[in-house]
């Protein structure tokens, strides 16, 4: 395939609540997305997708069955459709997989998460950062991490060092969840990639070193309490998150980045006592002859994410507190969206959680569609222009702004 050749078609692989969100917001932009595949290994969740996007817009979307973990199988899917770009919102386990389709079929590729592998509870940027050279040869793009954050909060540190700062000295990228879904417990997107995610050791940037803290759940995690626009005083956990791997990298002039999510009590109380009792374990347990991963079993029994927006109420408030130089002086300046959970499910069925993954999603593509973003190779998303970016995320549901901001201790 050519990949210089935009035919306006963008496969989405996955129909999980980003999955949904992206299609509706494709579906909302027909001058630049003409066409529109989603491929999932459960065709009745893209069946649902579909009947809504056509009840809502009027607009006809291709859909199919697929195993992402089989890349023969998915290198013929992409082969018979021939899109420009594929959008990858599966599963962490599947990027490698998807990425090896899309570099035997010539085509574009992004995501939202990096790479982890199903077995450990790890994830970093080396194994995809690995394919950058096939990726050039080919000449295609593979964008990682173009959701909120990773994603939206990368374009804000980029924005930034273009157009606040000199130099970017501390880096805070706070997340707050300020909603309510009405249930004793549930995670706002996959539980097994979630509950991974908040119970591994705590890293953070600081004098060119990763320094390392217990989970949010041991004693000694560190935390304190940040007053949020809109929502006001959120108690904030210390937690480790990709995207410092690249932007230590990328953004110049870093002596410390640290990343921060609001938990409530009520969360942390349960997730002691799964973990307590080994439902948050990884690997492989007999139980009566038949082997199960406690983490799986645990998914199962917990609602699914995409299932609760109808309940949830409050809002989402994240961005990043910067601390730098410009022109000589010492300033903070904090970027930040708000997103409003009912706003979200009234337009497109979902929470906000996967409403401020799946439109960044989108418009990562639109840039790629669009020109904005172009090259050969693997890119992380500050490396592009963010000037586009930022536009377009005002106008597309997730608009912006910039205060002053005290800045943030060192210790706490």
């Amino acid at each position: 395939m050519d990949s210089s050749k935009n035919n306006g078609r963008i496969m989405i692989i996955g129909a999980g609540g980003v999955a949904t969100v992206a299609a509706h917001k494709c579906a909302q932009v027909p001058e630049v997305f003409k066409e529109i595949m989603v491929a999932s290994r459960t065709l009745s969740k893209c069946e649902s997708i579909k009947k809504d996007i056509k009840d809502r817009y009027g607009r006809e979307i291709h859909i199919a069955q697929v195993d992402a973990d089989n890349v023969p199988e998915l290198t013929r899917l992409i082969e018979s459709y021939r899109p420009f770009l594929v959008l990858n919102l599966a599963l962490p386990y599947q990027d490698l997989h998807i990425m090896e389709a899309c570099l035997a079929t010539g085509v574009h590729y992004i995501d939202t998460a990096n790479y982890e592998p199903p077995d450990e509870a790890h994830f970093e940027y080396s194994w995809q950062w690995a394919y950058n050279d096939r990726f050039r040869e080919k000449g295609i793009m593979a964008v990682l991490g173009s959701g909120f954050d990773p994603g939206v909060t990368n374009v804000f540190a980029a924005y930034a060092q273009r157009h606040l700062f000199d130099e970017i000295h501390y880096l805070d990228i706070l997340d707050c969840n300020a909603g309510d879904h009405g249930h004793p417990f549930a995670t706002n997107f996959n539980p097994e990639i979630n509950i991974r995610e908040v119970t591994q050791t705590v890293r953070h940037w600081q004098e060119g070193r990763w320094l390392k803290t217990p989970p949010i759940i041991e004693d000694g995690s560190i935390h304190f309490s940040f007053d949020y626009p809109v929502v006001g005083k959120r108690e904030s956990y210390l937690l480790y998150h990709e995207e410092l791997e690249s932007l230590v990298l990328n953004i110049k002039g870093l002596k410390r980045a640290r990343f921060w999510m609001t938990f409530s009590e009520n969360y942390l109380n349960h997730l002691k006592v799964l973990k307590n009792v080994g439902m948050t374990r990884i690997d492989e347990v007999d139980f009566e002859g038949t082997k199960i991963v406690p983490i799986k079993f645990l998914k199962a029994l917990l609602p699914e994410p995409s299932s609760l927006g109808m309940r949830y109420k409050g809002k989402t408030v994240i961005g990043n507190v910067m601390t730098g130089i410009k022109d000589g002086r010492t300033i903070t300046r904090y970027i930040y969206n708000v997103c409003d959970h009912e706003d979200a499910f009234r337009e497109t069925g979902t929470q906000a959680i996967a409403y401020t993954t799946g439109v960044p999603a989108m418009i990562g593509a639109m840039m790629v569609f669009t020109g904005l973003w172009q090259g050969a190779g693997v890119f992380n998303i500050e490396q592009l222009e963010p000037d586009g970016f930022m536009d377009v995320l005002n106008r597309y549901g997730l608009p912006w702004q910039v205060v002053e901001c005290p800045p943030l201790p060192d210790n706490f």
